[in-house]
């Protein structure tokens, strides 16, 4: 992953129903998190958490 890149948010970062769409605006490589991605979500929202809880926009989950 990237800045500028497309992604798609979990719902445990947003506490909303479903993933939301945003935008990579910082990437951190956290001594202690590993690494950190913060995007900008299509609303204007800023979030931020372990780079696990982001997807590439248009990804499916793995549910198994």
């Amino acid at each position: 992953m990237k800045i500028g890149d497309k992604v798609s948010i979990s719902p445990q970062v947003t506490d909303r129903n479903d993933w939301i769409d945003g935008v990579i605006i910082e990437i951190e490589e956290n001594p202690f998190a590993g690494v950190v991605i913060t995007a900008k979500s299509d609303d204007g929202e800023i979030f931020f958490e372990k780079e696990d809880l982001f997807r590439f926009l248009g990804e499916e989950t793995c549910t198994h």
